[in-house]
């Protein structure tokens, strides 16, 4: 663009020109915008102050002062061309927030008319400085890689506007006299150094600024809105660590877990019971109940049943389980009203014998798949008085007398419903040969709908000593079959510590293999005295 006339020096700044020169080169004043020459004489330079050559730490030291600077013009048609605001960002009188004195939204500055005073003078003899940004709280140190060193920011970069000015003198806002950036014993980044607030080059979007406090921690979540922690299982049995699942294997090894009736033990003043699942079954099949009550004369009568279910048959558990319930209840209710023990004990096994046969009306497996048959079992039980003792069976589980005086001779009082026994009735074969048979322990008679013909057995006996009742199933007697080896593992205090005595015969059953359920109780003779409250163990 051509002028109208050759400037000498500029207009505003009286800076030297030369005839090539558009703009001034010490302000920047736009000389094609020169109507013509200004009238009267130019203005005079400006008596420029002598630069010190240091300030005492080897740099120049500055040299401008507030009063030494050139007004700028008050006519604002004048101004030289405002910084473009970036995309996005609005001065703070657009948003609503009042500016601060001197500053333009984006960091660019704020031009003041001659006619209007400074809102911060200056004392005359102080020298220019520059505002320092707020002191920055020491920070960790930066790691590798992250972005150490920023350049400084070039006076044209926009700067994120504030949002509202801070008083002068209020905590890390300077005041008009504050030392330069950079200077010694300021506490002030040199030049070069991070600005506070700025982003590192390399720095996620997401991450915090350097310099910036650290966020608030997070609200704990509320705990009604949160679902209550899991209630705690059972532990394993077996290693003692892991949680039991609702099928009842261990979360962390793997096993099964015992189910109530795996091992269960019962003791009634000096009458007691132990039942074990053995080692071979994957579970307990047996049943017992043992009970005591006064009879009309006043006397004590001791009621022992054990239950043995029949493997091959379906739910063979349930079976022992109501055959053993019913069984005690029937005793308990006919015993105190007078009833003959004899009588009591075969209305008692009648009674089993129809609870049994009431679970065949409640089929399991779908009607059209085969295998399903009538859940049985066998069932023996003995009555203890003080002067009579009734033993009542049907099926293989036995009644062993052991008398108190072990130089006296021990008795099995019941005989089996097996195959064994009956070719040992008929003569055909000795006890030794029948029970050596495969078919030694196949059943003749047993509680259940397919039994052939309920015949109960009962038998009654009035020992003249003291001695122990063991009540047991074949779990038991296999290890033991004679009414001899029984007396010999049976504890000599019995008699008193009948529960002792129990566990001893079923450690004695899984010591020896333990192939099948193992159940036994041990009732002394004669009854014990008051009946105590039954108490599981």
């Amino acid at each position: 663009m051509a002028r109208t006339h050759q400037l000498a020096a500029c207009p505003r700044c009286a800076e030297p020109l030369d005839a090539s020169d558009l703009y001034c080169g010490g302000c920047g004043y736009d000389l094609s915008a020169v109507p013509g020459p200004p009238a009267g004489p130019p203005p005079p330079a400006p008596d420029w102050p002598q630069a010190r050559e240091t300030d005492g730490t080897g740099r120049p030291a500055p040299v401008l002062r507030a009063a030494d600077l050139p007004a700028t013009v008050s006519d604002t048609s004048a101004r030289p061309e405002q910084p473009t605001l970036p995309e996005g960002v609005r001065l703070p009188e657009e948003a609503g927030v009042p500016a601060e004195p001197g500053v333009r939204a984006g960091g660019g500055p704020r031009y003041v008319s001659d006619d209007r005073p400074a809102e911060h003078p200056e004392p005359p003899d102080s020298d220019y400085a520059l505002a320092a940004p707020p002191p920055v709280p020491p920070t960790p140190p930066t790691p590798p890689g992250a972005g150490a060193h920023v350049p400084a920011q070039s006076a044209a970069a926009p700067v994120p506007p504030r949002p509202e000015a801070a008083p002068e003198g209020a905590q890390g806002v300077p005041g008009p006299n504050a030392p330069a950036p950079g200077t010694p014993g300021t506490g002030t980044p040199a030049s070069g150094a991070p600005v506070p607030g700025t982003p590192l080059p390399n720095a996620s979007p997401a991450s915090p600024a350097a310099g910036a406090p650290a966020s608030a921690p997070e609200a704990a979540p509320d705990p009604r809105l949160s679902p209550p922690p899991p209630e705690p299982g059972p532990v394993c049995a077996r290693c003692g660590a892991g949680r039991v699942d609702a099928d009842g294997y261990c979360e962390r090894c793997g096993h099964a877990q015992p189910r109530p009736r795996d091992h269960m033990e019962r003791e009634l003043s000096t009458l007691a019971a132990v039942s074990d699942r053995g080692l071979r079954h994957h579970r307990n099949e047996d049943a017992f109940a043992v009970a005591a009550t006064a009879l009309p004369d006043g006397a004590t009568a001791a009621v022992a049943v054990v239950c043995d279910g029949v493997s091959s048959a379906t739910r063979p558990d349930a079976a022992s389980l109501a055959a053993a319930q019913t069984a005690e209840a029937a005793l308990m209710a006919s015993l105190p009203r007078g009833t003959r023990p004899e009588q009591a004990m075969r209305e008692a096994i009648e009674q089993a014998a129809e609870a049994v046969n009431a679970l065949a009306d409640e089929p399991v497996l779908p009607p059209e798949e085969p295998g399903q048959n009538a859940p049985a079992c066998t069932l023996v039980a003995a009555i203890v008085t003080e002067e009579l003792l009734v033993v009542g069976w049907v099926g293989d589980s036995r009644v062993y007398w052991v008398p108190a005086d072990r130089s006296a001779t021990p008795y099995r009082l019941t005989e089996d419903d097996s195959w064994a026994a009956q070719m040992v009735a008929a003569r055909l074969l000795s006890e030794e040969e029948a029970y050596a048979d495969e078919r030694a322990h196949a059943i003749t008679g047993w509680l259940g709908a397919d039994a052939y013909e309920l015949e109960p057995h009962t038998a009654a006996f009035r020992p003249e000593a003291p001695g122990s009742v063991v009540v047991c199933t074949d779990g038991l007697w296999n290890y033991a079959e004679s009414a001899e080896a029984m007396a010999a593992l049976l504890p000599a205090d019995s008699g008193s510590r009948p529960l002792d005595a129990a566990r001893t015969l079923v450690r004695y059953a899984l010591d020896s293999g333990g192939h099948d359920n193992i159940t036994v109780a041990v009732v002394p003779y004669p009854a014990p005295g008051e009946p105590v409250r039954l108490e599981a163990r």
